[in-house]
């Protein structure tokens, strides 16, 4: 049984779909990194529990969050092929459901695992929105000790083109394993992050 199989059962929310996207960056401006940043998003199609009916209630999507934070990190670490440097979290709510049903799966435990996995203190950025079928979402970075290390303030693109239906959610975790090519705009540096706080 792989990772996410095992989510799966340990949910109880249907996946439609898993998804792992990578990408390595070499320049930027045309001007070569000295050692080129790889981003990676893995990322969930979720059947909506609570899609078209209202509910007090959400512990389905909080309980899945748990989960999520864990595997997704751990598949993210896997696939940049080392330590995790920053990270952020986002989701798409399809027509019939809410935007608290991405609040539900990001916020109450989704970073507890997350940060454990990682070796993080930061909280995670995160965005939410409604959209439909192939739509689009930025999903926000920062540095996983000190959110203030303004290297690591970036974003990446995410789309599942075939999600989310109306009675979907997709829900992302991106990560990289550097800063932006050629940071240069000044404060706080990773070397003089303390590390402590998740702020500096």
């Amino acid at each position: 049984m792989s990772a996410f199989d095992e989510a799966e059962v340990l949910m109880g929310v249907q996946v439609r779909k898993w998804i792992v996207q990578s990408e390595q960056i070499n320049s930027d401006g045309d001007h070569r990194a000295e050692r080129p940043v790889r981003h990676v998003v893995v990322a969930a199609v979720l059947i909506n529990p609570y899609a078209g009916r209202f509910s007090p209630e959400l512990d389905l999507l909080a309980d899945a969050g748990a989960v999520l934070g864990r595997i997704f990190t751990e598949q993210a670490t896997a696939a940049l092929g080392g330590e995790i440097a920053s990270y952020g979290k986002a989701g798409i709510v399809g027509e019939h459901g809410e935007l608290e049903h991405i609040a539900a799966l990001l916020h109450p435990r989704f970073g507890a695992p997350t940060r454990e996995v990682s070796g993080g203190v930061s909280i995670l950025p995160s965005a939410k929105k409604r959209g439909g079928q192939g739509a689009t979402i930025d999903i926000p970075l920062h540095h996983k000790k000190a959110m203030m290390i303004r290297t690591h303030f970036d974003a990446v693109e995410f789309r599942v083109g075939d999600a989310p239906r109306a009675n979907e959610i997709v829900v992302a975790l991106a990560a990289s394993d550097g800063p932006r090519l050629h940071a240069r705009v000044g404060g706080l540096s990773e070397s003089d992050a303390r590390g402590e706080d998740g702020l500096r």
